[in-house]
């Protein structure tokens, strides 16, 4: 038996688009949490825009793309982590300081490592984008 990951396989189609520089990319099929990590992702200008498009099967999103995505992807398992473990996991999954974003679940809700270190929260890891 397989074990279905949307979030992941949207985050590779994301990046294989990116790569074939293709401007725009559709995902299907969507949950609310991966369109919180869409708006994240849309703060620090790794994404242009993306749309909610409604097709009776679940829904997809369509994303329009900057050109600026070196690599994305999920973290599996979705650890748990404090605040003062954030940097351990930067230095796992981003290429450098101050380079790319961890995207993470709080309980204040979804965000990046750099806003959840500024509010002194942690959470679970979600996904990184650099």
């Amino acid at each position: 038996m397989t074990k279905l990951n949307p979030i992941a396989d949207a985050m590779s189609a994301i990046k294989n688009a990116g790569d074939t520089g293709k401007l725009a990319v559709i995902v299907k099929p969507i949950s609310r949490l991966f369109g919180d990590m869409l708006e994240v992702m849309q703060e620090y200008g790794y994404i242009n825009d993306f749309e909610k498009v409604e097709d009776g099967r679940g829904g997809q999103y369509m994303i329009f793309l900057t050109g600026s995505i070196n690599k994305c992807g999920v973290i599996t398992p979705r650890f748990s982590v404090k605040v003062e473990d954030l940097e351990s996991w930067e230095t796992r999954y981003l290429p450098g300081k101050g380079f790319g974003i961890i995207i993470l679940t709080t309980s204040k809700g979804v965000m990046s490592h750099e806003q959840a270190r500024r509010l002194g929260v942690g959470g679970e890891l979600l996904g990184y984008v650099f």
